[in-house]
Order: structure tokens, then sequence, then C-alpha cells
């Protein structure tokens, strides 16, 4: 989904590119010093390297033909590299460079190879995109360049197109099986269980953590002996400030809530734009689950209740830290 495209550059021999060179004295009482001057004639003409923006158009006209052919991979759950490349992420990377100017602290407890669930906390209101921004942070900040597998609610997956995309880009829906699949294959897993309570959480509970469910996230990690990364967020929250939620209006449309925000209805679509707040993402050191038993109740429980522990702390911590919402 990024990299640059710079033409080849063609070396010269040494015998080829070396022109002769005639000293020119200069006037007299300046004898020490010598300019060397070179034919205009002498060096052989070099080929013209291709602009970076015309290796962008083949580009992107080749990636049109492979999609017209039909010429293109998506794994079992819809996942498509080549479109979350080219595409998708080199949008969400100006959301995550120049919009929220995300800043990444501890990616390198974030393992090299193998499984891992990265468990995060949620918010965003009209637009969760947490989820967005975590895969671009592991997909860019990463040494190993990975990618990042979230799990979504079935209410997105039902969404005509935005599910769509949701699948292109890697993102699967919530459930153990899936889950248990992706971490079997050694993904990296992305799961956010606050759910829509932390999406749709009023302003004023900004920062603190909802339930985290039943610890079914928990249980998929033990059974892959896969390690648990805590994730922390911090300037999700103020992207779109949830002030009252109309209960009606979402009971109408059938949907877990409807927010109302400083801009949203008021503004119509102009309201759909997220605030551009100061992003921080930490990613904490991973919690191993190797001797844990899924079937053990306390032990899912506990271990739940730890990532919990671990993600507000380190919230409370960078809150503390932040010197201001937009920078």
């Amino acid at each position: 989904m990024s990299g640059e495209d710079d033409g080849v550059v063609v070396p010269l021999h040494a015998a080829d590119a070396a022109p002769r060179r005639r000293p020119r004295p200069h006037p007299a009482g300046d004898a020490q010093v010598v300019e060397f001057t070179t034919p205009a004639t002498s060096a052989p003409a070099v080929p013209r390297t291709p602009q970076r923006w015309e290796q962008r158009l083949a580009d992107g006209l080749a990636f049109v033909r492979r999609r017209l052919e039909g010429n293109y991979e998506v794994d079992e759950f819809g996942f498509d590299k080549e479109f979350t490349e080219t595409l998708a992420l080199p949008a969400l990377r100006t959301l995550y460079d120049k919009w929220f100017r995300v800043e990444v602290n501890g990616i390198e407890n974030v393992p090299d190879a193998g499984p891992a669930l990265l468990v995060a906390n949620h918010a965003g209101g009209l637009w969760p995109l947490d989820a967005a921004m975590t895969s671009v942070a592991v997909r860019v900040e990463h040494p190993n360049q990975r990618f990042l597998r979230p799990l979504a609610a079935d209410l997105l997956f039902g969404t005509p197109g935005a599910g769509t995309l949701a699948r292109r880009s890697g993102a699967t829906l919530a459930c153990p099986a899936d889950t248990d699949r992706l971490l079997r294959a050694g993904e990296l897993v992305g799961v956010w269980p606050e759910g829509f309570k932390g999406i749709g959480k009023k302003y004023r509970d900004r920062y603190e953590l909802q339930r985290f469910g039943r610890g079914g996230f928990v249980r998929s990690a033990i059974t892959a002996a896969a390690p648990i990364v805590p994730v922390s967020i911090v300037g999700s929250e103020e992207i779109h400030p949830v002030l009252a939620n109309a209960t009606t209006l979402a009971r109408v449309l059938g949907l877990p809530y409807f927010p109302i925000t400083p801009t949203f209805p008021w503004l119509g679509p102009l309201g759909l734009v997220p605030l551009p707040s100061k992003w921080y993402l930490e990613f904490g050191e991973p919690i191993d689950t190797t001797g844990l038993d899924a079937a053990d109740p306390v032990a899912v429980f506990e271990t739940t209740d730890h990532v919990r522990e671990t993600i507000q702390a380190t919230l409370d911590r960078l809150l503390a830290q932040r010197r201001s919402i937009w920078r």
C-alpha cells in the first residue's frame, strides 16, 4: 500500500563518463589557482529516467488491467493484499500522517512473526477509525511490515459497500471461529472488545473503558498459544465527541445508537468529517498465554481483567502527558 517508484539510474562506465579536462589558468597574479572546464560535447547522453508520475500512472493502469482480467488473489476471508497496498493504505495514510499525526510507541512489542492478538480500547462516535489507524501503524511502523486482521461487528458487513471494502482490506467477522482460524494461520488479529459500548459512549465518559465482554478473545488466544498485546489509543475520543444518543431514532433505523455530536447532524455531510485530534498509539508488552486453560473460567476472567487494567493504566498515563487535544 505504500512505496516509492523511482526510475532506474543507469551508471556509465568510468572510461566513458569521465571527460577529458584541461586546465585554464587564471590571469596573472592567480597562477596557483587552477579551474577545470569540461567540453560540452565530451559527455555521452544519459538515458532519461521515467518521471515518478509516469511510473505511477503505468502502475495504476496495470492494476486496473489485472482487476478487469480477474488476475488477483484473495484469501478465504476475502483479504486482497494488492487492493490494500494500492488503494486502502495510501488513502488511510493521509489521515494517519497529516490529519491525526499519529505517534507510535512500543511497536517492538508486536511479534516479528507468528500469531498474536492485539486488544485495544474503542471509540470514535460516527467513525470508529481506531481500527484503521492501528492497522496502518502495524503495517508502516513495524520492521517486518506485518498486516493486521481486524475483527469487526456484523453490522459493518451488512452495510452495502462498506462490508466489501472492509473484507478486501483484511477485516473479518468478530466471532470465535474466524479468530481461531486466523490465529492458527499465524496472523496478527486485532480486537476492540468494548464494541458499540465503547464507540457510542458519551464524551463525558471518554477514556473510561467499558466492559470487555465475556473474555472470548482470551479463550481464542489461549487456544492458539498466542500472546496478547494491549494497545492503548489516545485521540480517538475527540474526532466525534458524542454529546447525546438519539435512542428512539436509533431504534427506528435499527442501529445500536445514533450519536449527536457538535457537528452532526447539524452540519449535514460536513458533520461527518472527523476533527483533527492528535493521536497516540502505544503497544504494551505481550501477555503470555501459554500454560493457561481456555476451559478455566477463572483463568479467562483474570487474564481479561489484566488486559483491561493494563490498557486503562496506559491511557491514564498518556492523558496525563498529553499537552493538548490538538497537538
